[in-house]
């Protein structure tokens, strides 16, 4: 290899700054939404991992489906505005998956209150 690692480094941010040089601030408010739902959406990993540690067994807590669907939406949205079918092929399938899975946690909960209610009578 002719060029390290700094020569890489120098030519990644150089083009980085070319990149945001040319940017409109709508642009670059876009920009930021797609990285905050691109932030929570990693964050569900980070979530579901302290929760197993607590437990010491593997759990998904229901923050991880709320956090899946808050940052699967907002880079769904960024996807579309940027037209990007990558993104939006990616993202629009899993938001269904995420909803249902925040539907049948709500319906078992209720179905267990009203177990432990209806029993109590």
């Amino acid at each position: 290899m002719e060029h390290g690692a700094g020569y890489y480094m120098m030519h990644l941010i150089e083009r980085w700054q070319a990149y945001f040089a040319g940017m409109q601030t709508t642009d670059m408010v876009w920009l930021l939404i797609g990285l905050v739902g691109q932030a929570m959406f990693m964050m569900r990993f980070v979530v579901q991992w302290a929760h197993s540690e607590k437990h010491q067994k593997s759990v998904i807590p229901i923050s991880f489906w709320y956090l899946s669907l808050a940052g699967g939406l907002t880079v769904l949205a960024y996807g579309l505005h940027k037209a990007e079918p990558v993104i939006i092929l990616g993202q629009l399938p899993g938001t269904f998956v995420y909803l249902r899975n925040l539907i049948l946690i709500r319906r078992d909960k209720a179905a267990q209150s009203q177990a432990v209610h209806g029993s109590a009578v």
